[in-house]
C-alpha cells in the first residue's frame, strides 16, 4: 500500500467510524488505554476542556494544537502555569500547628465562629504508617481539624487545595464545603482546582481551613493546603463538534476555523487475539478537511508529558531518540531506573519508557518545555530554551483542501517487566514474539491499516450482538465498559508459556487477582476468550495447589499490584471466595464445553465445596463482597452463591463421568434451595438476612442458577424478585439493599439478567444508562454510585464492569443450546 493509497484508506475508515459509532457521552472518556499504568483519559465532555489524566486522577498531559493560516487552535488537553502556594501545606515545609480533635464535634465545627479552645494542638501532618514522616500520630478512625490562616493576598486567578488523604475527607472553608471524597485516599499531594464560587468565600484577614478525615482500617495521612494558579490566556480553542466512542475507539470532530478536524484514539484491544491484546501501543489519527473549498496552511503539534512516566512529578526522567526501519521514536524514563519498585492504589508506573513514534517522514520529533509549549498554545512563538525534558513533541505541516488528509502517530509503553509472580518477574505477553519495543514499533506501524478494519468490525459486531441481547441503552453500556475492563489487566507470560491476566483492584486497595473482583468481570472474557479467565482463576488454584496457601478455602488476593507473591488483605471472604472459584470454573467448562479445567484441579475443587457443604447455607458473620455497609451473618444472597456452587460441582462431576459424586451433590444443592426459600421467605420477597426484619437485597448469585442451567431455585423465585425489585427503583438504579441507597451497576445487570422479559430487563437498566449519562462525578465509570443523586460513592476504572456482559453472555449459551 502507497503512502497515499494508505492516508486515502485511513481518512475513509475515520468517515465509516463516525457513521457506525455508538457511544457520545460518558463519565470520562478512554483515550490510550492498555493496562493498569498505561491508561489516559479526558474527564471532561470537551477534549480541551482540562488536562489529561491517569485513571487515578493524576495529570498525564496530552497536547494537541493545530495552526490554521497562522492562527493556533488548542484541540487536545489544557496547559497551566505552575502553582503558586498561598496557605503552605507541611509536606515540604515547617510543620503546620494547627487545632485537632478525634472526638465528634458540634455540628458547626467548620464554621469561623467555632470556639475550639479546647481542641487539641498538633503539626501537620497527621499520619500513622506510610512514611513515618508524619508531625502527629493519628490512631483513631476519625479526626477534625481545623486550620486558621491569614490571607492578604487575592490576587488569585484559580484556587487550587492541595490535599493528601487517607481514606475519606471533607474539606470545608470558612464553613463553606470545597471537597469531599468518600471511600477513597491519596498516596501524595494531589491539586483540586476550586471554582470561582469557592474562591469568592476567601476573606481578607482570618479563615478557617476546616478538615474531617476518616480512616477505619490501615494507614492513614492528612495534610493540606491553598496553592494560586494563572489561567492560560490561550484563547483560540478548538469548537468540538462531537465525541463517539465504540469499544476499541475514541474520535472526535472540530471546528478549527475554516478547517475540519478529526482525531482518533485508538486502543486495539481485541481480547480474541492475544498478541495484538498485548501490544502496549495506541495509535492516534488526525484528519485535515477544508470547509470552505480554499486551500490552507495547517500545522498540527502533539505534545505528550513526560509525566506518563513519574509516579510523582518531581521525579528526574531523561529522554533519548532512536530509530528501526522506518520509524523514528522520542522515548522518556526515569535517570534511575527501579524496576517493580511501587506497590498499591494510588501510584503510576515510574520505571520502564515510554514512546512516540512515527513511520512518516514529515512528522518532526523533539522536546519541549512547558512554557515553550504554552507559547505556541498563545500563537506566540517559543524561546529557545533546549535540554527539556517535559513534553515529547511532534509537529508536521499539512496542507488542507477539500479532501481528508490524513496522518498518525504512535504512542507506546515498554514496562520492562510488568509483575512478580512468586518472586520471579515476568514481563508482558507481546515479548514473547519481539525481542524489543524498537521491532514492536515497525511492526505495529505497518500493521496499523488492517488493525483499524479489525477493530472497526469487531466495534460493529459487538454494539449489534448487545443491542440483540439488551437494547439500544444495554449496548451503549456495553461499549463504554469494554475497554476500561480490559485495561484494568495486565496481559503476562508465565514462566511455562501460560497465559496470565492479573487485574489491579483499581480505585481500592491495589491487590492483584483479587477473587471477588474477578468474580463480576468475568463475562466478558467468557463472552470473548477464555483463556483470559483462565488467567484470572488458575493462578488462585496454584496458589492453594502450592501449598503457600493452606486455608479450605480460596485466597482473596495474591498480593499488592504488581506483587503477586501471597495474599495481603488482612481478612478473608471464605463463602464468598470458595463460591467464587468454583462458579467460575464451572463457567468455564460450560464456555469451552470441556471439563479439562476441572479434571486438573478436581482435589482443589473438592475441598472448597466440601468447605462450601459446612459453612455455607447459613453463612457465619464474615467479609463478603456487599459488605460496604458492615459485615453481616447468615446473608441470604451469599448463601445462594454457596448453594449454586455445590450444584456447579455436581454439575461438573457429572460431566467427568462421576456420577455418584455429582447425585450426592446436586441432593445436597436441592435440599439447601428448598431450606432456603423456607428461611428467606418474606412473603412478597426475600430477605437480605435470614433474620429477615424486613429487608431485602439484590440476589445477583442467582443468575448462575439460570445460566449454567442448575435449576435448583423455581422460576417463581426469580419472578417474586424481580417484580419486588421494580417497586424499590430509584432515578438512578436500584440499592443494593434495604440498609443504603446506594449500588453496584456490575450487580444489577447480573440482576436483571433473571428476568425473561426485555421489559424489565430494560427497566432494571435504564436508571443505570442515566448514571453513565448524568452523574456529577467526571471519572472512568464507577462501578458503585448513590442511586438518588448519580454521585460516585468509589471505585472508578475497575474491571468489573465487565460483568455488564451477562446478557450477552446468557444470549450466546441460550442460542447454543438451540442448536
Amino acid at each position: 500500500m502507497t503512502m497515499k493509497s494508505f492516508f486515502l484508506f485511513a481518512g475513509l475508515a475515520m468517515f465509516s467510524f463516525f457513521a457506525q459509532a455508538q457511544v457520545n457521552k460518558a463519565p470520562a472518556y478512554p483515550l490510550i488505554t492498555h493496562d493498569p499504568y498505561f491508561s489516559v483519559w479526558s474527564f471532561t465532555d470537551q477534549l480541551n476542556q482540562s488536562v489529561t489524566r491517569h485513571w487515578t486522577g493524576s495529570d498525564q498531559s496530552l497536547v494537541g494544537l493545530l495552526e490554521v493560516d497562522g492562527k493556533t487552535y488548542q484541540f487536545l488537553g489544557a496547559l497551566q502555569y505552575p502553582s503558586t502556594s498561598i496557605v503552605a501545606h507541611a509536606e515540604n515545609n515547617q510543620p503546620i500547628e494547627v487545632q485537632y480533635t478525634e472526638t465528634k464535634p458540634a455540628e458547626d465545627w467548620m464554621t469561623s465562629h467555632f470556639n475550639d479552645t479546647y481542641w487539641n494542638k498538633g503539626k501537620l501532618p497527621f499520619g500513622k504508617g506510610w512514611d513515618n514522616k508524619w508531625n502527629t500520630p493519628w490512631n483513631t478512625k476519625n479526626i477534625w481539624v481545623r486550620r486558621a490562616f491569614d490571607l492578604q493576598d487575592f490576587d488569585i486567578d484559580q484556587l487550587i487545595l492541595q490535599l493528601r488523604h487517607d481514606d475519606d475527607v471533607e474539606v470545608y472553608l470558612n464553613g463553606y464545603s470545597v471537597y469531599s471524597c468518600e471511600n477513597c485516599h491519596t498516596k501524595q499531594l494531589k491539586d483540586y482546582p476550586l471554582s470561582d464560587l469557592i474562591k469568592s468565600k476567601l476573606k481578607k484577614g482570618k479563615n478557617i481551613l476546616a478538615i474531617h478525615c476518616m480512616n477505619p482500617v490501615g494507614n492513614s495521612w492528612l495534610d493540606a493546603g491553598f496553592a494560586k494558579q494563572s489561567r492560560s490566556t490561550q484563547s483560540n480553542l478548538a469548537i468540538q463538534n462531537s465525541v463517539q466512542i465504540t469499544a476499541t475507539q475514541t474520535s472526535y470532530q472540530f471546528t478549527c476555523g475554516p478547517v475540519k478536524l478529526q482525531v482518533n484514539f485508538l486502543s486495539p484491544l481485541l481480547a480474541s487475539n492475544l498478541d495484538l491484546l498485548s501490544r502496549p501501543v495506541s495509535y492516534i489519527n488526525f484528519g485535515i478537511q477544508s470547509t470552505d473549498n480554499k486551500t490552507h496552511k495547517t500545522k498540527i503539534t502533539f505534545g505528550l508529558s513526560s509525566d506518563i512516566a513519574k509516579n510523582e512529578k518531581e521525579q528526574i526522567v531523561q529522554v533519548s531518540t532512536g530509530k528501526k526501519g522506518n520509524v523514528r521514536y522520542l522515548k522518556t524514563g526515569l535517570s534511575q531506573q527501579k524496576v517493580l519498585n511501587k506497590v498499591g492504589d494510588d501510584v503510576r508506573i515510574d520505571w520502564g519508557y515510554a514512546y512516540l513514534a512515527t513511520n512518516q517522514v514529515k512528522h518532526q520529533l523533539k522536546t519541549l518545555s512547558q512554557s515553550q509549549l504554552m507559547s505556541l498554545a498563545d500563537g506566540k512563538k517559543p524561546s529557545s530554551e533546549s535540554g527539556s525534558t517535559d513534553y515529547l513533541v511532534a509537529s508536521w505541516d499539512i496542507t488542507a483542501n477539500k479532501s481528508n488528509q490524513n496522518s498518525s502517530i504512535m504512542l507506546a509503553y515498554d514496562d520492562l517487566y510488568s509483575i512478580q509472580y512468586f518472586q520471579k518477574n515476568l514481563q508482558a505477553w507481546w515479548k514473547k514474539n519481539f525481542a524489543s519495543m524498537d521491532d514492536l514499533l515497525v511492526k505495529a506501524a505497518k500493521e496499523y491499516p488492517s488493525i483499524l478494519v479489525q477493530c472497526k468490525n469487531f466495534d460493529k459486531q459487538l454494539y449489534q450482538e448487545a443491542l440483540q441481547a439488551g437494547g439500544k441503552e444495554y449496548a451503549e453500556l456495553c461499549v463504554a465498559a469494554y475497554r476500561q475492563s480490559l485495561a484494568a489487566h495486565k496481559l503476562v507470560r508465565g514462566e511455562k508459556n501460560e497465559v496470565l491476566f492479573p487485574q489491579k483492584e483499581n480505585f481500592s486497595n491495589g491487590s492483584i487477582w483479587t477473587v471477588d473482583v474477578t468474580y463480576p468481570s468475568a463475562p466478558l472474557s467468557l463472552m470473548y476468550n477464555t483463556k483470559l479467565l483462565r488467567g484470572m482463576v488458575e493462578p488462585l488454584i496454584y496458589y492453594s495447589e502450592s501449598g503457600q496457601w493452606k486455608k479450605p478455602f480460596p485466597a482473596h488476593d495474591i498480593g499488592t499490584y504488581p506483587l503477586a507473591n501471597g495474599q495481603t488483605y488482612p481478612e478473608d471472604m471464605p463463602v464468598e471466595e470458595a463460591g467464587n472459584m468454583i462458579l467460575l470454573t464451572a463457567a468455564i467448562c460450560k464456555e469451552e464445553n470441556s471439563t479439562q479445567i476441572a479434571k486438573a484441579h478436581w482435589p482443589t475443587l473438592t475441598r472448597w465445596v466440601d468447605f462450601l457443604v459446612k459453612d455455607g447455607l447459613d453463612p457465619a458473620n464474615q467479609l463478603c463482597t456487599d459488605d460496604f455497609a458492615g459485615h453481616l451473618d447468615r446473608n441470604a444472597n451469599l448463601s445462594i452463591k454457596a448453594i449454586v456452587g455445590i450444584g456447579s460441582y455436581a454439575q461438573m462431576a457429572r460431566n467427568m463421568g462421576l456420577k455418584s459424586t455429582a447425585d450426592s451433590m446436586q441432593k445436597i444443592a436441592q435440599k439447601y434451595a428448598l431450606k432456603w426459600m423456607e428461611m428467606a421467605d418474606e412473603g412478597d420477597h426475600y430477605a437480605l438476612t435470614f433474620n429477615k426484619n424486613n429487608t431485602w437485597s439484590q440476589k445477583y448469585n442467582l443468575v448462575w442458577d439460570k445460566l449454567l442451567g442448575l435449576n435448583l431455585f423455581p422460576r417463581y423465585v426469580y419472578e417474586k424478585e424481580m417484580a419486588y425489585y421494580l417497586k424499590k427503583q430509584n432515578t438512578y438504579g436500584l440499592p443494593l439493599d434495604s440498609r443504603k441507597t446506594y449500588t453496584k451497576s456490575d450487580w444489577i445487570m447480573w440482576t436483571a439478567t433473571l428476568s425473561d422479559k426485555p421489559v424489565e430487563f430494560k427497566a432494571l437498566v435504564h436508571p443505570v444508562y442515566q448514571f453513565m449519562l448524568e452523574s456529577p462525578s467526571r471519572v472512568p465509570l464507577s462501578d458503585w454510585h448513590e442511586t438518588t443523586n448519580g454521585k460516585q460513592v468509589g471505585f472508578q476504572a475497575r474491571s468489573v464492569v465487565g460483568g455488564y456482559f451477562i446478557k450477552m453472555l446468557e444470549q450466546r449459551w441460550a442460542k447454543r443450546k438451540l442448536r
